[in-house]
């Protein structure tokens, strides 16, 4: 099968430290070649793939100096995938939205993976024009605020199954938090948990250039005394190390997470998750097998003080039962053999119904 896997275009594929759709996106399109399907992969100059690289810039837009204009290089890259768009069988998307009126007029099969959060305001009306453009889903949760765009499938998040090693004789006394530092992702309420459970609490963060006031503000005078370690971003050579010795990873978070990668490359070292009953973690953990789902702090100190009721090699047999990158790239090869089994035209596509994919409405919709 000729595939397309069309990258954004801010990070790497893989991105050199933070950012989870390239990541993803990078395991899917190696695991593809592996599988035997011809991959073609449009993401920045400065990705490494085994597929067939299209780089639409010479370097990511979050590390290119002189900045490149991030308009200007998504048009540039649409229009590269347009002029070889007859050269594969289907075309996947990574960008969202803005490819939509464009691959709806091509002819060829296409499917977006969407992987931000969908109750913004105004975005139920403006997805109107939408309705009939394939799309999936990361999870179950992330599509309800828009039920009746065409979703052909929720597909999980899947790494590597040797990427990280689990780390089941546990050394380390600390718990972890790792992400980015932002509001809705409660790096304060990490905090505030490990000191009134009395363990010291390791931060690897990204600090966006769009909270560093929130982060001088809230987050810098936390860190002052014992207790608190921020270390900064970490890579994957890294993550093994820690969250491997880690007793628990918090994931307090505050938002409606559309999926929250963080919780499995934990599981993948055989460390639970401590995290707040918010967006997909329902999904993702198993409360009381691969961590504690919670509602307050007080419940997030009191699973602290029950890690030790938890197997990590349960946990670690969790993942590789349920998100691997291999289970992942077939749960996505079915929907691309289903997507390129019907050649209609993508404006008159029908929603999948078939096993892993549940049909929306397909009713056509104006502003």
């Amino acid at each position: 099968m000729r595939i397309a896997q069309v990258a954004p275009l801010a990070e790497s594929v893989p991105p050199k430290l933070y950012g989870g759709t390239e990541r993803e996106g990078s395991w899917l399109t190696e695991e593809l070649v592996t599988l035997g399907c011809e991959v073609t992969l449009f993401a920045s100059g400065d990705s490494s793939t085994r597929a067939t690289l299209v780089p639409v810039c010479p370097r990511a837009l979050r590390l290119s100096r002189p900045p490149i204009d991030p308009a200007a290089a998504c048009a540039a890259m649409l229009d590269t995938l347009a002029g070889m768009a007859n050269d594969f069988d289907v075309i996947h998307c990574h960008l969202d939205w803005i490819h939509l009126p464009l691959m709806r007029r091509l002819g060829v099969p296409f499917v977006t993976t969407l992987h931000s959060r969908l109750d913004l305001p105004s975005l139920s009306t403006l997805t109107r024009r939408f309705t009939s453009a394939p799309l999936i889903s990361i999870s179950d949760h992330q599509r309800i605020p828009l039920p009746d765009l065409n979703w052909v499938g929720t597909i999980y998040h899947g790494l590597p199954e040797k990427l990280l090693s689990p780390r089941l004789d546990l050394k380390g006394g600390y718990l972890a938090f790792l992400g980015r530092i932002a509001p809705e992702k409660g790096p304060d309420v990490a905090i505030r948990i490990a000191r009134a459970a009395g363990l010291p609490l390791r931060i690897a963060a990204k600090v966006p250039r769009a909270e560093s006031r929130y982060f001088k503000e809230q987050i810098r005078p936390l860190l002052d005394g014992d207790g608190v370690d921020f270390v900064g971003e970490v890579g994957d050579r890294d993550k093994a190390e820690f969250l491997g010795n880690a007793a628990a990873l918090l994931f307090p978070i505050d938002w409606p997470e559309p999926f929250g990668l963080v919780m499995i490359e934990a599981m993948a070292c055989g460390t639970p998750v401590i995290a707040w009953r918010r967006g997909s973690v329902p999904e993702i953990i198993d409360h009381g097998t691969t961590g504690f789902i919670v509602e307050t702090e007080a419940e997030a100190v009191e699973a602290v003080g029950r890690i030790h009721e938890l197997d990590r090699r349960t946990v670690r047999a969790a993942f590789e039962k349920r998100f691997t990158a291999r289970r992942m790239t077939e749960d996505y090869l079915r929907c691309f053999e289903e997507l390129t089994s019907r050649r209609e035209s993508p404006l008159t596509q029908e929603p999948i119904t078939r096993g892993y994919a549940e049909g929306a409405s397909n009713q056509a919709g104006d502003l």
